[in-house]
Formats: structure tokens, C-alpha cells, sequence
């Protein structure tokens, strides 16, 4: 845990060495903008070459008055019932993350504008998680049979805190969340899955959803939310029913369970257990109530930099999803690929358009200080995570009418089945990825690269903060033999 506005050292280490993953690691430290410390953000070939094997990094950047709020998902899967201030990190290279380089990170907040809505934000209150039933998944072997057969793997179970069953499996004990009646409790959720969503409830409750992804919004209320891999959600859960043991359920959504037949998405539960209920199972029924909409939600703060009002962008870019050779993505005729020199270290070697880039056509070059606006059209459910920005999704999946007034704010949106279109303000220069979050879709290609303000980068008051040792990486990664990159 640390404190908003801290400044944060991560001694990293190493210390990979089964020879069936890769075992080379980057680290990104998702939801923080970076501002000034690009090469900290950790996406390999994107903002740094990759730690290799024996070496050590030191990410060194700092909170900038940011807050995150944030139950947590993932699939293995994983949900973890958090009381702080979260944010996450994860592996940035290759699908690392899927096998469980993953966790939480907590930048706590004394001055919460939301405190007045519950009662109960235990900081000394912490939920373990452990690895998962399955199978590894990130190996050579696995990565090859994804891209000859287009079939995603399944794995065996979703965690809650940790804990798991699946089919025909031990019947090991669920994760407990205890309460007591009468007080109301703020839950941080966020999703650390490689799939596409969990759907998550209380039996017989409401929550409050009061925060997407870092940032403050008023509270709604919802009996259910569908929480996309890498979103963030706290929620406020009033224990106002009666003492009693409640079923917690996160079945995911995505993939076809008939590829893993121990796989069984009704088993990702949980208990919520009031204080005095006996030590037993729940025999609560799962009833189909209000699902979260993220339209309904609005920023307690104004506007982000640059008055993103009604008027147009000054940017503007629609980047068109296609699968003509699948299970590869294209975005714009192009599907990407990791380039051999990081983005970043292009951009402070003085690269300034597309054609100084290799390869040049997967860089987008944004200018500074600008109303940028993306538009994506729908190709399923792919949440689309942007690196160095939150953003105000001005035009929801499926919505007609834009809204310039009080859209939801985050830096994670499911494309799915509409157009939806996102609106930032150019303000931090460095080298920033736009990407599916479902990581076996980013192995196959489903991402563009910002170049955000290349003169910025190199020069004046935001100008890249650049570490010595980061300059190191890519000599050490170069010298590796390629088994153990």
C-alpha cells in the first residue's frame, strides 16, 4: 500500500526459469498515467525491452494525486474482495499474465470524497489469492496450438479470493466475506482475467456502484454488473438482510466450456457470510435483477484537461476491427506485431512521424494538447484498454446519441457489437498502447501504438523522465539466445 501522490521504487527480479515459458518479464503497472516516466509503464517493445532472465529493474515512478478503487477477477479465474485504494500490475509480454503474474496494488486515499457512503473500509483487512487449478497456458506449445486451431484454451476454474472448484474436483472450501448486519461495507472489484467478463452478484442484494476504473462516480444502484477483463469497479454492499450465509457469483462468460470439460463457470462462487450465521454452505437462489449500465454512470468531477465538451475533436480516427486470416486480428488492414526496438526508445530518438518508426505503419502519431476522439466499431467482446489515459466513453455500444455532459470515465471499454467512441486530451507525451485486454487476442495482433507528442518527449517541462538502467535493457535482452528471451 502507499498513499496518493507517494512516489514508488519496485526492485524487480528475475527469477523465470522454466524452460517452458518465456523467460524473459516486463511489468505493467495498469490504471498509472505515467506522466513524465513512459519508460516505467512496462509494455515489452512498447516502452521497454524486456527484463531478462537473471537481471534486475527498478520501476521507479510516482502516484500523482491518483486513487484507484477497486472484489478482483481473473480466469485460471481470480477474484479478490480488496478494502483499499486499487490499482494492478501484471506481466506485459506474451500471455505471462494468464499464468499468474499478476496482483494487486493499493494507493490509498485519506481524503476519500466518497467515505460518507459506507461505514466499513477496512484497511487492515486483507484477501489472499494463490494460483489456480489448470493449466499453464503461456508456454510455446500452447501459444502455437492458439494460433494453428483459433481455439483460446479454457481453464479448469474461476477463483474468488483465491479459491476455486471445478468439475468433478475437490470440494475445497469457498473464500468467506464476512459482514455485520447493519453496516455497509465498500468492495473493491477488478478483473485480472485473460477472457472476456464475469457477471457479478450477491444473492438477495443491491450494491452501489460508486467507481469505474480509478475514478469517483455518483452512486447507482444495480443488482448485478458484468465486469470486463481489466476493469475496476468499488461498489457499496449494505448488510441489511437478515444473518445468514449469501452466495457470491462470478460465472465468466466467453469461451467454449465444451474445450475443458472440467470447466464449470456456475462453480465461481463465493460466500458472504453475516456474523452469527452458522459455518455452512448457502442454500440462497441466484434471481435475475438490474444489470450495471455503464450510461447511467457519471464522474463526480467535471471534465478532464482541455474541456472535452460537445465541440469536435481535434483529432478524430476510426480504427476498424477485421479477422481475414484468423485467429489473427487486423485493425486498419494491419495486425500488430511486437517491433524489435521499443516505441518509446524510437520516440526519444528523435522519431516524429510514421515513416521513422519501424515498422511504421502500427504507430499513430497524436498531436499535443488535442481532443483526440476513437472511434471502434463492434467485433465482439473485446475490452479495449488504453495505456497513459483515462477517457469519457462519449458513445456507448449500441447508443445513437453521443453525450458530451456527463459520460462514464475509465480506461477500460468493451467493443461489442456497436460503435463506441472514446474522447482524451493529449497531455502526456510518451509511447502509448491501445489493446484488447484479452490477452490471447493482443498475442494475435489486436492493438495499435500511440505516439503521443514525439518533440514533447524529448524536450521541455514533460520531456521523459529516463532511468539509467532502463537504457540497459534492451544490450542485456539482445545478448540473450533466443531460448531465453
Amino acid at each position: 500500500m502507499v498513499n496518493k501522490g507517494d512516489s514508488v521504487v519496485i526492485h524487480t527480479h528475475n527469477k523465470l526459469t522454466d524452460p517452458l515459458m518465456r523467460r524473459s518479464t516486463s511489468i505493467h503497472w495498469h490504471g498509472f498515467f505515467q506522466a513524465r516516466t513512459s519508460g516505467m509503464d512496462g509494455p515489452a517493445f512498447v516502452n521497454q525491452c524486456p527484463i531478462a532472465l537473471g537481471a534486475s529493474f527498478d520501476y521507479v515512478f510516482d502516484t500523482a494525486g491518483q486513487t484507484g478503487k477497486l472484489v478482483y477477477f481473473s480466469w485460471t479465474l481470480r477474484i479478490q474482495i480488496q478494502w483499499y485504494f486499487s490499482y494492478w500490475y501484471h506481466s506485459h509480454l506474451s500471455t505471462q499474465y494468464c499464468d499468474g503474474l499478476r496482483g494487486a496494488f493499493v494507493v490509498y486515499d485519506p481524503d476519500d470524497p466518497l467515505a460518507h457512503l459506507y461505514d466499513v473500509d477496512d484497511g487492515n483487512q486483507h484477501h489472499h489469492h494463490s494460483r489456480g487449478s489448470g493449466t499453464m497456458f503461456s508456454p510455446p506449445a500452447g501459444q502455437d496450438s492458439f494460433f494453428k486451431t483459433g481455439i483460446v484454451p479454457v481453464q479448469d476454474s474461476g477463483l474468488i479470493n483465491g479459491v476455486g472448484r471445478y468439475e468433478g474436483g475437490p470440494l475445497v472450501p469457498y473464500a468467506v466475506i464476512t459482514v455485520k448486519q447493519g453496516l455497509r461495507y465498500r468492495f473493491r472489484v477488478f478483473s485480472i482475467s485473460c477472457r472476456p467478463y464475469m457477471t457479478l452478484s450477491f444473492d438477495n442484494h443491491t450494491f452501489d456502484v460508486i467507481e469505474l476504473d480509478g475514478v469517483e462516480h455518483d452512486p447507482v444502484a444495480f443488482q448485478n454488473a458484468d465486469v470486463y477483463a481489466a476493469q475496476r469497479l468499488s461498489i457499496v454492499l449494505n448488510a441489511n438482510q437478515s444473518i445468514d450465509n449469501y452466495w457470491i457469483r462470478a460465472p465468466p462468460v466467453g469461451g467454449n466450456p465444451s474445450n475443458n470439460p472440467n470447466f464449470n463457470p456456475n462453480l465461481t462462487l463465493a460466500i458472504l457470510r453475516y456474523e452469527g450465521a452458522p459455518d455452512v454452505e448457502p442454500t440462497t437462489v441466484d434471481v435475475p435483477g438490474l444489470k450495471m449500465d455503464d450510461s447511467l454512470m457519471h464522474p463526480i468531477a467535471s471534465q478532464g484537461p482541455g474541456n472535452l465538451g460537445s465541440g469536435p475533436a481535434d483529432f478524430s480516427m476510426v480504427l476498424n476491427i477485421a479477422q481475414p486470416n484468423a485467429p489473427f486480428f487486423d485493425i486498419n488492414g494491419i495486425s500488430y506485431l511486437s517491433p524489435s526496438l521499443p516505441v518509446l526508445l524510437q520516440l526519444l530518438s528523435g522519431a516524429a512521424k510514421p515513416s521513422d518508426f519501424l515498422p511504421s505503419e502500427q504507430i499513430i502519431i497524436l498531436p499535443s494538447n488535442s481532443i483526440i476522439d476513437i472511434t471502434i466499431p463492434g467485433m465482439g467482446a473485446h475490452p479495449f484498454h488504453l495505456h497513459g489515459h483515462n477517457f469519457d466513453v462519449i458513445l456507448e455500444t449500441n447508443a445513437t446519441i453521443p453525450n458530451f455532459v456527463n459520460p462514464p470515465r475509465r480506461d477500460v471499454v468493451p467493443i461489442n457489437g456497436g460503435n463506441t467512441t472514446f474522447r482524451f486530451f493529449s497531455g502526456n507525451p510518451g509511447a502509448w498502447f491501445l489493446h484488447c485486454h484479452i490477452d490471447w487476442h493482443l498475442e494475435a495482433g489486436l492493438a495499435v501504438v500511440f505516439g503521443e507528442s514525439p518533440a514533447a518527449n524529448i524536450a521541455g517541462n514533460q520531456s521523459q523522465i529516463v532511468q539509467p538502467d532502463w537504457k540497459q535493457l534492451c544490450p542485456d535482452y539482445d545478448a540473450l539466445d533466443p531460448e531465453f528471451q
